[in-house]
């Protein structure tokens, strides 16, 4: 079974430092011209991780990302209008 994660905005002031965050979770994603990297740890062992990153020289912030605790199931609560209109 897969381990629970949880993901991270870390905002850094190097681009090229910020390579060895992959040591720490997997690197989803790097921004080149926002100079942020979105990253994911096991939920178990993140505040340790995050500990450990933030005292690194080039990272200036860390975020939290909220995206697994959004609703992403959806109801139609209105009825569909499109019948009304067709031809």
């Amino acid at each position: 079974m897969l381990p629970e994660r949880t993901g991270y905005i870390i905002w850094v002031s190097d681009l090229k430092a910020a390579r060895t965050l992959e040591k720490y979770g997997t690197v989803h994603y790097m921004s080149r011209r926002m100079h942020y990297v979105a990253m994911y740890f096991n939920a178990e062992r993140a505040d340790d991780t995050i500990r450990q990153i933030s005292k690194l020289p080039f990272v200036r912030k860390t975020e939290r990302s909220y995206r697994n605790e959004l609703k992403t199931e959806y109801s139609k609560d209105t009825e569909d209008k499109t019948r009304m209109y067709s031809l």
